[in-house]
């Protein structure tokens, strides 16, 4: 990057990010609202908590579907066809088919997937799956001392996570699984275990890795991690099926709202990257989008959900080609190589040109880069992420502005980070992204409270409450805007 030059010592280059931050956040100032009706809960998985069809699987990492509801409300979105490209466990899509519109995702994670999977048989089979609930709740095959063991398929950071009365449980649950013949009952049922693997075992999802308690002999960190309550396979297993019983068989709809229909409008989900789905899909296809991407955050959900992802039956080679193909959002990421070839060398060429041109992107990494260099950063591949993370989010709004019609509006969850005691303004960066594709920016909600900052952070560098939003642009509608956009059309 070549917009700012790099600082001779780290005061000048807080102090220059500090000018481009301050300069960018005056260019959006009209911009950023804050939005009382916007909580913690609202956009993260919180308050689907007990939501029915959405309590069957805990993805911490999505929104809520009253956000979603509240967004759509707010922006009059009622007709057309709807996308997310970072699809999660489906909030979005499930969301907008209740309203009637059909929708498309784009899920990497094969448990995202596989929830969107069950839930959508689940609906669609409702008799047949709530007879085999009815059957198994009555029966518990499970239980049978002489039934099938199927293993358990160990990844190496696994290994261990279970009692070893819950593995064998585990095993026969498995193996009574087998037998079932209906695909969609099987789905659901292999749902419900997914939906139990962290209670039944001696970690515990923690954005970066997974914690392990004491009891599992497992050493980590200095001070023993203590859980809790490890639940009992039996009880978390019968709890896990009557709600997805009670769910479905409520009356007089799913979801026990008369006034709307199941599911009225098409689901589909592409199993993917986005970087390598939304070229395929055609151009002025879709009336609206809503999102939440990775945050630049260091989360790995390789690692967080490697006990989903084993009994999905991904190995060790499936985590590490996962990691890579993630948006850049840990520290293992590495470039990714043919992406021209991929999103196309019109798009790339423009994406290049729009990211050299963003001056507080360019302080911040020329700052990382420095620390790294001098062996003050915690991790040396931050500064690598950082980059990545805005170059390929880039490539993804090109790719947004060029399926998106003209006007449609673009709706995306996404947090502040924050870096060596730099705060990076990722929704004020990514703003400019999108005025240079073409978007207008409508409004930035800011959430009247924001999050604070990892006890290392404030322990090297104090709090700092960063803001979390809700960003509103709107698709290219200009004749240049929409021009420059269909040029990208003629990919090679």
């Amino acid at each position: 990057m070549s917009a700012v030059s790099v600082a001779e010592n780290v005061p000048d280059q807080r102090k220059q990010i500090r000018r481009e931050d301050a300069a960018l956040t005056d260019h959006f100032q009209q911009k950023l609202k804050v939005n009382d009706d916007l909580t913690r809960a609202l956009v993260s998985f919180q308050a689907n908590k007990t939501a029915a069809g959405y309590r069957w699987f805990k993805f911490k990492e999505g929104f809520s579907s009253i956000l979603v509801d509240y967004v759509f409300d707010q922006l009059r979105i009622s007709s057309g066809k709807v996308i997310d490209p970072f699809a999660g466990s489906g909030a979005t899509l499930f969301s907008a088919s209740e309203r009637g519109l059909d929708a498309v995702g784009i899920e990497l994670l094969p448990i995202g997937c596989e929830v969107m999977r069950a839930r959508k048989a689940a609906i669609q089979y409702a008799d047949k799956v709530i007879g085999t609930l009815r059957n198994w709740l009555r029966q518990k095959p499970w239980q049978t001392s002489n039934g099938r063991q199927v293993p358990f398929h160990h990844l190496r950071i696994t290994e261990g996570a279970f009692p070893p009365k819950a593995e064998r449980r585990l095993k026969s649950y498995l193996g009574a699984l087998s037998h079932v013949r209906d695909a969609a009952s099987k789905a659901v049922l292999r749902l419900a275990l997914l939906g139990i693997l962290e209670e039944i075992s001696y970690t515990r999802k923690d954005g970066q890795y997974l914690r392990w308690d004491y009891r599992s002999g497992r050493r980590q960190g200095t001070k023993p991690f203590d859980k809790g309550l490890i639940r009992d396979f039996d009880v978390a297993i019968v709890e896990k099926l009557t709600h997805f019983l009670d769910d479905l068989d409520s009356a007089p709809d799913l979801f026990g709202n008369a006034s709307r229909p199941k599911l009225s409008g098409k689901i589909e989900v592409l199993r993917g990257s986005c970087l390598e789905e939304l070229p395929n899909l055609p151009t002025n296809a879709f009336s609206a989008l809503m999102t939440s991407p990775p945050y630049c955050n260091r989360y790995d959900y390789t690692r967080t959900y490697a006990l989903e992802l084993a009994l999905l039956g991904i190995d060790e080679v499936g985590i590490r080609q996962l990691r890579q193909q993630m948006l850049s959002c840990t520290v293992e990421n590495k470039e990714k190589d043919g992406l021209a070839d991929v999103v196309g060398v019109k798009s790339f060429e423009r994406g290049r040109q729009i990211f050299e041109e963003q001056r507080l992107l360019s302080a911040i990494c020329n700052y990382l880069d420095y620390l790294r260099d001098e062996n003050q950063l915690n991790n040396s591949g931050i500064a690598r992420m950082v980059r990545n993370y805005f170059w390929e989010m880039t490539l993804v709004i090109l790719e947004c502005a060029r399926v998106l019609r003209p006007g449609a509006p673009f709706i995306m969850v996404n947090d502040n980070v924050r870096y060596a005691g730099i705060p990076i303004s990722v929704d004020l960066i990514l703003a400019q992204i999108a005025e240079c594709a073409g978007f207008e920016v409508e409004t930035i909600w800011v959430l009247p409270k924001g999050k604070g900052n990892s006890s290392q952070q404030m322990g090297e560098h104090g709090r700092e409450e960063l803001r979390k939003c809700v960003y509103v642009w709107r698709a290219p509608t200009t004749t240049q805007a929409r021009r420059r956009v269909l040029e990208l059309v003629d990919r090679r």
